[in-house]
Parts: C-alpha cells; sequence; structure tokens
C-alpha cells in the first residue's frame, strides 16, 4: 500500500450477523482505495472465508461473562484489558483513520483503544435492540450507526439509520425476478442461525413432510443445520422421499434465497437483510433466547408490510409450520405480493450509507 492510504480497522465478534455486515463494509471500502483491518478472535476468524483476500486479520483475545464458570468468569477482566492493550499497542504503530465496531465482545479492545487514542469512531448495531458490547460504547463513540428502525436506544442517544449492510453476493441478486409457487419444482430454503437452530431442525423436516400431496410432489430443501442435526434432518426428508441439501453452512446462500419460492428463517439481521434485498416471501422464527427480544424487533417492519409470516417460537409446532407453508405455496398471487412487499423493506445501499459515515469521520479526524 502506498504511504497515505487511508486504514479502517473494523472489530466485530464471532457471529455471522456481526461478519457479514463487516464484510460489506470491508469490500466497499477496498473498493474505494483504503486498507481495511479486521479485529476478532478465533470464533470470528471462522466467519473470514468469504472477505476479500487484502483485507488484513487480526486475532486479538477477548472474553465474556456470558461463558464459562467461576474461574473462566474471573479471568474475563485480564483478557479484555490484555485484548485492550494489544490493540492499543497495534494502532499506536498504524494508526487507523476510522474504527468501526460491529457488536459482539470481540470488538471491545479496538472500540477501547479508539477511545484511549482519540481515534475516531462508531458502531454498527444490526438488531432492533442494542447488543451489550455496543450498548457499553454508545456513549464512548462519535457515531452510532442502526440496521433496524427503530432501534431501542439509551437515553441520550442518537443514531443514524443506514439499515444492514448485505455482502457483494447478495446485491448481485438485489430484485431478482421472483418465480411464484406452482405445479412445477419449487424450492424451499431453511436456514437457523447459528444459535437456537435445534427447534428448527425439530420442527421444520417434518412440517414439511406433512405437506398436501400436490405441494409436496414438487418441493426440494436446502437447510441450513448444525452438525449435530445435520443427519437426522437429512433422515427425516430421505424417509419422506424429498429431495433435500442438508449442510451446517452454505457458501451460497444468497444464490439459493435468489431461486426460492419461500424462505424459513429465524429473524437474524442480517438474514432479514438478505431475504428484503433480494425479494422473497420468508416465515420468520424469532429466537426466543435472543437479548431483548431482538429479533422479533428486527421481523417487524416485514411483517408489518405483509412480507413474511412471523411465529413466535412460544406457538412453533409441526401443525403451525405445516399450515403456514401451505398458505404461501397453495397462493401464487400471495407469494408475489409477499416477495414485493419483501423488497419493498430493503435497503440495499446500506453499505453506501455506512461508508459515507465512514469517510465523514475520517474527515473529522483529519480536520482535528
Amino acid at each position: 500500500m502506498t504511504e497515505g492510504t487511508p486504514l479502517l480497522v473494523m472489530a466485530a465478534g464471532g457471529t455471522g450477523g456481526h461478519m457479514f455486515p463487516a464484510q460489506s463494509l470491508a469490500e466497499h471500502m477496498l473498493r474505494k482505495g483504503w486498507r481495511v483491518k479486521l479485529s476478532t478472535d478465533a470464533r470470528g476468524a471462522r466467519y473470514t472465508g468469504g472477505f476479500p483476500h487484502s483485507v488484513e486479520i487480526e486475532q486479538i483475545r477477548s472474553a465474556t461473562f456470558a461463558r464459562g464458570g467461576l474461574v473462566a468468569k474471573a479471568l474475563v477482566p485480564g483478557r479484555i484489558a490484555g485484548g485492550a492493550l494489544a490493540a492499543t499497542w497495534g494502532m499506536m504503530r498504524d494508526r487507523p483513520d476510522v474504527v468501526v465496531g460491529f457488536g459482539g465482545y470481540p470488538s471491545i479492545p479496538a472500540l477501547s483503544a479508539a477511545r484511549l487514542l482519540r481515534v475516531p469512531s462508531m458502531v454498527h448495531e444490526q438488531n432492533g435492540v442494542l447488543g451489550r458490547v455496543n450498548r457499553i460504547f454508545a456513549k464512548r463513540v462519535d457515531t452510532v450507526a442502526c440496521g433496524t428502525w427503530p432501534t431501542d436506544m439509551p437515553g441520550g442517544i442518537s443514531a443514524t439509520h443506514v439499515g444492514n449492510p448485505v455482502r457483494a453476493a447478495v446485491i448481485e441478486r438485489a430484485g431478482a425476478g421472483y418465480i411464484p409457487p406452482g405445479d412445477y419444482p419449487m424450492s424451499i430454503v431453511v436456514m437457523g442461525g447459528s444459535q437456537g437452530a435445534r427447534i428448527m431442525s425439530d420442527v421444520v423436516p417434518p412440517a414439511i413432510a406433512a405437506l398436501p400431496a400436490h405441494i409436496l410432489r414438487n418441493i426440494r430443501v436446502s437447510h441450513q443445520a448444525r452438525d449435530e442435526d445435520g443427519a437426522r434432518v437429512a433422515q427425516v426428508y430421505a424417509d419422506n422421499g424429498i429431495v433435500a441439501d442438508v449442510e451446517p453452512f452454505f457458501r451460497d446462500v444468497p444464490r439459493r434465497i435468489s431461486e426460492a419460492q419461500l424462505v424459513i428463517s429465524r429473524a437474524g439481521a442480517s438474514s432479514v437483510a438478505d431475504i428484503s434485498v433480494i425479494g422473497r416471501p420468508s416465515i420468520m422464527v424469532p429466537y426466543a433466547a435472543a437479548t431483548g427480544d431482538h429479533q422479533t424487533a428486527n421481523a417487524r417492519a416485514l411483517t408489518e408490510a405483509g412480507g413474511t409470516i412471523r411465529i413466535p417460537e412460544s406457538a412453533l409446532s409441526v401443525e403451525v409450520m405445516t399450515a403456514e407453508i401451505a398458505r404461501v405455496l397453495d397462493n401464487p398471487d400471495g407469494a408475489a405480493q409477499m416477495a414485493r412487499a419483501a423488497l419493498s423493506c430493503a435497503m440495499p445501499d446500506a453499505t453506501d450509507r455506512l461508508a459515507a459515515l465512514v469517510e465523514t469521520l475520517a474527515a473529522k479526524g483529519t480536520s482535528e
């Protein structure tokens, strides 16, 4: 890189919900001639396979009080402090122009270092309720950007609604033509998310198997299931003669969504954004244990627009899921309307909006 190239440091935790928006911003800022570093931990590094190769990946130790026993919890402050010192030392050697945190405890060291060194910083919150780390830093950064609107904010904090950035592979399929369900091969995509996926694996396969014969004979399924659930999920489909691709992770999710007649999903922020930008009917089951019930908040706009059928986890059963799938796939006009409604909630320019905030912060930092 040439001297004077602006440097963006992104800090993100170890879930797709945090990492996918970071990947999108990285792709965008590299095209604009920036250097990009990603600060994460070992868990987050597993999600970096789709990042451009020129993104510099730094693994910095952090920790959370949410996992482990008493001994592990007692070690948390020291590990966070050690990570913050390492991040501070790194930023003193290679001073970034802007630091952006996407949430998750691995973003603590970089955001702490940015505050200590007075580097312009911001957080981006994907969900409709601020996560723990972003809530802590909301009053300590220059800007708070929100992916879901409205987002529950602490008193006295203002935020900018930019939407949730989606990856280039999603943008390539933005508004892709929708083929309504009919008497021909139809595709269902099932996404459980990294947490709370078991209930989707328990309910959805038998629910699809119980569909009326005139629908079932045309069904093809792509089902993301955790490793420990994969074999039994695949067996249910096989036992019922359903063609199904069952994997722990699909690297071509945008393609599969664009080819689907229906998506069944948790209401993670990235999933909501991908489904909206591509424009597909969906059935969403918000993860009941999500902090602040933020997945219900994530799905609110899509639900109110008529783009998704939201089933609370407390009301979820095989019978309910079967009925809702049939309601979509037996109604081509209604399904097409749902696809249009999903598109109406999309913010395909979210990455541009977020990048503009980054550049504004960088300009502010240069002028001070």
